[in-house]
């Protein structure tokens, strides 16, 4: 029989959660084997996800910004972009993070092994291989993440996901996206920021659903103003790819079939599937609704088994894997039984164009929690002072949102778009947080001229 390695705790998958636990372990005295399956450290975020991505939208912003100088005074002569000079400064700080990384596990001394781990049957303990080795440990944490969903659709193939959006060499003169999720609208914000056609498709009325209505409207009317044509109830039939390599769709828009022609770049941002092809029927960890059931403790059904991050199906975001790592290595390994994470008002940014701050339930979700009755909401509509010297049509809107409990006017929700909503949300998802009211949003005093002044004035 094949020796087995023992170890206090392993973790499998080194994105930002698995890292954020692996090493947090590591400084509480255990002994903590590290296993990731793709050839670098950091996960979807650092190398795929949120980090490449923001230096996109960076990008993006200084072509916003270009259009504006003529409003202040500069002349602004000939320009040009080159998209493969992006990717290699680009590529070349990721690099640099995976460095840092892989620095931090060898300085806590956690054991990293860059290969795919699988549970294994017919051991006492929950047991894993990897590359044809053994090992256990009493706590093991699943921490593998999520990856991009391609439908099954004729020629589907030919286009690509978030993923591949990060391999593009070149900008594509004409590109389609398919989704109506926060990925969707962040990367064709983008590439009509930079200047590529872009065409939007969706399933139904309108994007991000999921979030509060006025958000999803306010960016249904600003992402044509920002480059992007969407195009709702759509869905795709088949892509077919032409002699020339240029994309042809076939699409049903309002039940009737329609075909587009010479797109250069197809991505698909359809939503995210959890990686849990990892041998869970070996140690009985249950499903639900397709991703790893556990309860408020980052518990499976498993003994000794947790998971955390995209494959738990809850908050999936890179902070909130890294929270939930770090209490789960305290209460395990520092004696603080209860520790556990709160999933309650969590703040998220969407990168949009404009950007998009939120935090908290929707105005229709707190109805359906608590009841029309109980439910007063603010709204405040201006233009932030940068807009002042713009032509009128090209003034974009700072529309904010607040949604309170009576008696008291608690603040359960806040949801903004303009102009640095992605900056102004944290300090009021702190406040909020604190069980802030509308009255003590009130009794601040404004800071002005700034878009976070309209919040307190509501």
């Amino acid at each position: 029989m094949a020796s087995v390695a023992k170890y206090d705790l392993l973790v499998l998958g080194a994105g930002s959660g698995g890292l954020g636990m692996g090493r947090r372990a590591a400084r509480l005295g255990q002994k903590v084997a590290l296993f990731e399956g793709s050839p670098v450290l950091g996960g979807t975020c650092v190398n795929v996800g949120c980090v490449p991505k923001k230096v996109m939208f960076n990008a993006a912003k200084h072509a916003e910004f270009l259009h504006d100088h003529a409003g202040y005074g500069f002349t602004v002569g000939e320009h040009s972009f080159s998209w493969n000079t992006l990717k290699t400064k680009r590529d070349a700080y990721i690099k640099r993070l995976n460095g840092i990384y892989e620095t931090n596990v060898v300085k806590d001394k956690v054991d990293t092994f860059m290969a795919k781990a699988q549970f294994v049957s017919g051991h006492s303990e929950p047991t894993v291989e990897a590359d044809g080795k053994l090992y256990t440990a009493p706590h093991i944490c699943i921490a593998t993440g999520g990856r991009p969903m391609v439908p099954d659709i004729p020629g589907a193939e030919h286009g690509i996901t978030s993923d591949g959006f990060f391999e593009l060499e070149t900008q594509p003169k004409k590109v389609a996206v398919v989704g109506a999720g926060y990925i969707a609208v962040e990367l064709a914000g983008i590439f009509g920021a930079l200047g590529s056609e872009v065409d939007l498709f969706i399933r139904k009325e309108k994007v991000l659903r999921v979030f509060d209505d006025m958000l999803s409207e306010a960016l249904m009317t600003e992402l044509p103003r920002g480059g992007v044509a969407v195009h709702p109830h759509t869905q795709l039939q088949s892509v077919t790819k032409e002699a020339d390599g240029t994309l042809t769709i076939k699409r049903i828009s309002d039940g009737k079939e329609v075909s587009g022609s010479g797109y250069d770049c197809l991505l698909w941002a359809i939503g995210r599937v959890p990686n849990i092809e990892i041998g869970l029927d070996h140690v009985g960890v249950e499903l639900e609704r397709g991703h790893i059931k556990v309860d408020e403790f980052q518990n499976t059904s498993a003994k000794g088994v947790y998971a955390i991050g995209d494959v738990q199906g809850k908050a999936l975001l890179t902070p909130v894997a890294i929270a939930a790592g770090r209490r789960l290595a305290h209460r395990l390994f520092d004696n603080q039984p209860t520790l556990k994470l709160d999933y309650n008002n969590i703040a998220t940014v969407i990168f949009s164009h404009p950007t998009i701050g939120t935090v908290g339930p929707s105005e229709a979700e707190a109805i359906k929690e608590h009841g029309a009755d109980k439910i007063k909401s603010y709204t405040t509509r201006s233009v932030n002072m940068y807009h002042a010297l713009k032509d009128p049509k090209d003034k974009i809107p700072t529309i904010a949102k607040m949604i309170t409990l009576l008696p008291e006017e608690r603040i359960l929700g806040l949801h903004i778009i303009g102009d640095g909503a992605d900056e102004m949300i944290q300090g009021f998802a702190v406040a909020i947080k604190m069980g802030a009211t509308h009255k003590d949003f009130n009794d601040t005093i404004a800071i002005h001229p700034t878009g976070s002044e309209e919040i307190v004035l509501m």
